[in-house]
Parts: structure tokens; sequence; C-alpha cells
């Protein structure tokens, strides 16, 4: 929305009269022709304007103290990044004053920080914000917003015009740092305020963040995907790929230190395709995790990474090891090539393979997780079977899989989604068979073996019983003091199961091996 609009549209609301929507008029139509859409078109353009860098973000002097008084809630869905997204908007919304809380009866603001990657994602924010509709009524004080992904496609914001009146909010992935202003707005007009950015571009520096805990740290390393995978929606939700300054990343990391965090996870929507923005130098994400390395945090993740972009000297600097975990996620999607094809992964089952072999040459050690899509259009149960083959001569300890669902403004969304439910369910579950197998496998090495676990809190099943996490990301629960909360422990396994381990914690003094 220009500033032409925005006046008017504030015009429009101060002739009219607040308690509108009570009555039961309907502004969607007007709303409509004032606010533009977010246009999937215009996200798929990748022109060549220069990323915009701001390293001087504050929050609005006039508007600090809005929140006195007031709580805000926000409910989360989907990926790490919508994850780091929250903590930042919660930044924002205590530094303009606002406490937290964590029931949305007790909330002034409420957000829905949504995910766009799968039909339910969407559909189970669409329920939740008919359960809102009932708070609406009993307090029309309380303003409801609508953000993330879901917010960037025309559909979603059409839908939410027409039939969700009771949201005040709408806006998108590239303009949370204009938070302060659109709740303003939103206080203000007391009606439905939509501001979505279909064009991004700007890299915003000292944006406040609230994270959660002070054990494990995300830190965002660059925006976007251009990879323009035919089945996902994330290039055109994320925009263009741009990443992070690497001092402004190193500093980052320092500061974590600094406050005694464990763990980070360098994140990104195409991780690896770090620095191939940067015009002035060759830098990339091998050469970052080279200098994280040598900083005092004992563990160093990243996620997630595109197996087009995982270079040579990625994996040599990987082989360093040190703070640098040995667990690899790399999404694979399918097994066939001709698969792969369609998906327009640009890479083929072979040449996935030898990437494969070149990691476990440098670290033999490492483990593989992944992600998988069944029943992606025109796939046979001859290119499933390839899907399974593949999983076997991997060996992947574990994965993340899916029925392929159409996302609308996507290409795959316009070809014949011919392969049937049953046939997709059927290919799921026979995949999720070889998982829980390999999975289990991969466990019982563990036995009796000593691990070293950060240990992240109490288990959410039994208080008494601490729970956290090795290098490979598999999850130990043992019986130990609440003091180990924060710290990296050593724990014997006493028993492996499909997804998790059973341990005791041997003590410190005690001179033994970790794996």
């Amino acid at each position: 929305m220009n500033e032409k609009q925005r006046l008017e549209s504030q015009q429009a609301v101060q002739e009219g009269n607040s308690s509108d929507k009570k009555s039961g008029k309907d502004y969607s139509k007007y709303f409509e022709s004032v606010y533009t859409p977010p246009s999937l078109k215009d996200a798929k353009k990748r022109g060549k304007e220069e990323v915009k860098y701001h390293k001087d973000f504050s929050l609005p002097e006039e508007f600090k103290g809005m929140g006195q008084g007031r709580k805000f809630y926000i409910r989360t869905y989907g990926c790490q990044m919508n994850e780091h997204d929250t903590e930042v908007m919660a930044g924002i919304f205590m530094g303009l004053g606002y406490e937290p809380t964590d029931s949305v009866d007790d909330a002034n603001v409420i957000l829905l920080n949504t995910c766009a990657i799968r039909e339910n994602a969407e559909n189970k924010v669409f329920g939740e914000l008919g359960h809102l509709k009932h708070l609406k009524q009993q307090n029309p004080d309380v303003l409801i917003g609508v953000c993330g992904c879901m917010s960037q496609e025309e559909s979603v914001v059409n839908k939410i015009l027409k039939t969700y009146h009771q949201v005040d909010m709408i806006f998108g992935t590239h303009n949370i740092h204009r938070l302060p202003n659109i709740l303003h707005e939103a206080y203000m007009s007391k009606e439905m305020v939509v501001e979505v950015w279909s064009k991004e571009g700007d890299v915003i520096e000292n944006l406040p963040k609230i994270r959660r805990g002070n054990i494990k740290a995300w830190v965002n390393i660059m925006y976007g995907c251009d990879k323009f995978c035919t089945y996902c929606i994330v290039p055109f939700t994320r925009g263009k790929e741009r990443s992070r300054r690497p001092d402004d990343i190193i500093q980052e990391v320092r500061q974590l230190a600094a406050q005694g965090y464990q763990e980070i996870t360098l994140l990104g929507q195409n991780v690896n395709a770090y620095g191939k923005d940067f015009e002035d130098m060759k830098y990339g994400l091998g050469d970052l995790m080279d200098e994280i390395r040598k900083i005092d945090i004992p563990r160093i993740r990243f996620t997630t990474s595109h197996p087009r972009d995982f270079d040579d000297h990625l994996i040599e600097v990987l082989a360093k090891g040190g703070n640098l975990v040995e667990h690899i996620h790399l999404p694979v999607q399918s097994g066939s090539s001709e698969v792969l094809k369609i998906m327009a992964r640009k890479y083929t089952r072979e040449q996935y393979l030898e990437l494969v072999r070149k990691i476990k040459a440098a670290i033999p050690n490492a483990s593989f997780t992944t992600d998988i899509i069944v029943g992606y259009p025109n796939e046979t149960d001859e290119q499933f079977e390839e899907t399974l083959s593949l999983y076997r001569e991997v060996g992947y300890e574990s994965a993340y899989t899916f029925i392929y669902s159409p996302r609308e403004g996507t290409p795959a969304a316009k070809m014949q989604d011919n392969v049937p439910m049953e046939v997709k369910k059927e290919r799921l579950q026979r995949l999720n068979a070889l998982v829980n197998e390999l999975s289990a496998e991969a466990m019982k090495k563990y036995q009796g073996e000593v691990v070293e676990v950060l240990v992240e809190g109490e288990s959410k099943n039994n208080p008494d019983v601490l729970a956290g996490y090795t290098r490979k990301s598999k999850l130990v629960n043992f019986v130990g003091p609440k003091t180990a909360i924060g710290k990296l422990v050593k724990v014997r396994i006493t028993e492996a199961k499909t997804w998790s381990l059973n341990g005791e914690m041997v003590e410190e003094t005690q001179a033994v091996e970790v794996k």
C-alpha cells in the first residue's frame, strides 16, 4: 500500500463509524480496491535491484509505550524461520511495552505467524481464525493479525478479506520491521489493515529479539530462495536470495557465546546458497562456518541445505569437526531422476548419491536425515521403489515424509494430480515403515555407549526425567539433577528405542570415551 492509498483508507474510516464491524457493515470490497494484494507474479520476478542494507533499525519513538498495560500472544506455525521471525516480533512487542502471555483469552493482540508450505498448515490457520471469531465478539478491542507466509498469497488475503472480518491486520514476511506502524494503524482505523509487499530487497539489521530459552539459538544468515522447485511456494512467499554480511553474523554469534548459549543453528531457506548474491567478494557458507567454528560455542548446525549448493569447500570445512556437528540434513525429495526432473530439483539420483559419498569420505561418522515427498504428479510404482532403494543406500537415520499436495501459484499446481490418494497413503505407509526400521537400527548402535547430551530441560512426559540431544540430534531421556539443564553432560545409553534413547548420567570424574 502506498502513502496515498494509506491516507485515503484512513480518511474513509474516519468518515465512517468505528462500530461498523459490530453493525455488520462489510468493508471487504472497499479494502480489496484500496489495498494492493500480494502478487505471486510479482514475487517471482528476480530483478537486478540492489539489496538495501539497513544497520540502524530502532523502534519509532512515537510508538514506545504503545503496549503499556497490554499483552501479546503469537502462535507460530511451520519452519525454524517462522520461529525466528516470532522471536523478532516478540522483541518488537516488548520494546513497545507489551507483555507476553501464553493464553489468547488474556491477550490484547493475537498474531498467527503462518506457514504456506502445505495445505494442511493453511487449514489449521483458518480453523483457528474461526475459533477466534467468538473471542472477537466477546472482546471487540482485541486485535487479531495474520502474518507470515500465508499472508504473501493472493488467494489467502482475498479469502480473509471476504470471510474473516474478525481479522484486524494482515502483513507478510518482508515487513516485520513495520509491526509498530501496522499496530498503530490498526488501533487508529479500527478496520482491517493490509500491508503485504510482493517485492523484497532489504536486509534489516539490529532487530530486537526475545529468544526462547538461553541454551539454543537461531541465527538467520540469509533470506529467500531462488530455486523454484515446481512444488514449492517458498520462493514466492520469502522472496529472492539475499545474504547478511559476514561481520554482522559473526558479531551476533560472538554475542550469543558471551551470553552462554551452547548451540546455534545457522538458518536460511536455502542456507548453503549463502553469499552467492555478494558482488564485492567471493564468500560462501564454508567460509562463514570456518570463521564461526573458532568462536567458543560448543555446537554449530545449519539448515536447510539444497544438494545443488553443497560444495566441496563446505565439506572440507565440516570435516574439521570440533564444534561443527556431524549431522547433515540433506533433503532429496525423491529417489527417481525422472521425478526430480519434474520437481526441477536440478540434480539426478546419481549426482545426489555422489555428494553423499563425498561427505561420508570426508566425515566418516556423519549421520544423514532428509525430506521426501510421495505421490508427486506422474510418480509411478517403479519410481517410488527408487526412493525406497535410495533411502536404504544412503542409510538415513530419520526423515520428514509428506504426501504431495498442490500449492496454488506453483507450476506443479497446474499438473494433473493423477496419483490416487489411496496410492499416496499406501506409499507413505511403506516409506514410513522403512524410516522406522532404519531409525531403530541407528539407535541400537548407541546401546551401552556414552554420548554427549545438551540438556534442554525436563521431559515432556515426566518432570523427574531430563531430556536433551546429542550432536547427531538424537533425543536422550535420563534421570539427573536439575542443575544439569543448559549444560553438556555425559550419558550412558541403557535403552535404545525407535526415536529416542534412555540413559543414565555418568559422573564427570569418570574417564570415558564420548561418542
